[in-house]
């Protein structure tokens, strides 16, 4: 299975070279991430692709994670604050619309999670948002290895810059976890060199049958 194979070479880069990557990978990532699975179906996140060096470098500021403004490009997840019923009502209607389906006929769908979402607080919804992120996050990590581009996830960042510089508040979006894509510098990467390490099978999962 050759997605094992690139599971077994990707690792969370520490060095990058000054290379970019092609936009060509980086647009089949960012579908790669849109294709990813979200509870409900409703896609509470969005995709930030920084390429701007100079905002970089203000998103890395304070951070020990330098791979924030050395590589290629910079991927923000952005969850939601809140799971609002317009959202809900708008991504129905989209359903409809590519399914090519009669207005009204995922009404069920609608009236379900419409209450679902508006019982909860902001916060819960807000939780709920950024845990289906790092679902893309998953998604974004495996694209990069499939396309044999280096990526580093990263929680290592001042959140609240990042909603300040990037403008998230006023979307109704947080910054969740960020991912750095570009390529490894594998001479100056000690860890470039290094097994990956895991766990043996047999320990790592249990069959219940």
């Amino acid at each position: 299975m050759e997605l094992i194979k690139n599971l077994q070479w990707r690792y969370a880069v520490k060095k990058y070279t000054g290379e970019s990557v092609s936009e060509n990978k980086i647009d089949q990532i960012i579908e790669a991430v849109n294709l990813s699975a979200s509870s409900c179906g409703i896609q509470p996140y969005r995709l930030m692709v920084i390429t701007n060096p100079e905002i970089r470098q203000k998103l890395a500021e304070g951070s020990f994670n330098t791979q924030i403004h050395a590589s290629s490009h910079l991927l923000v997840f952005a969850a939601f604050n809140n799971i609002t019923s317009q959202y809900i009502a708008d991504y129905v209607t989209m359903m409809e619309k590519q399914r090519n389906l009669e207005n009204g006929t995922l009404n069920v769908l609608k009236d379900t999670l419409t209450p679902y979402f508006s019982a909860r607080t902001p916060e819960q919804n807000a939780i709920w948002s950024s845990k289906q992120a790092y679902i893309g996050l998953g998604t974004a990590l495996i694209a990069a290895a499939e396309l044999k581009v280096d990526a580093t996830p990263m929680e290592g960042f001042n959140p609240e810059a990042f909603n300040a510089i990037l403008g998230l508040s006023e979307k109704n979006l947080h910054a969740a976890v960020i991912l750095s894509l570009g390529y490894r510098d594998a001479a100056n990467d000690s860890l470039a060199s290094m097994p990956k390490v895991r766990l043996p099978i047999t320990e790592f999962s249990t069959i219940i049958k």
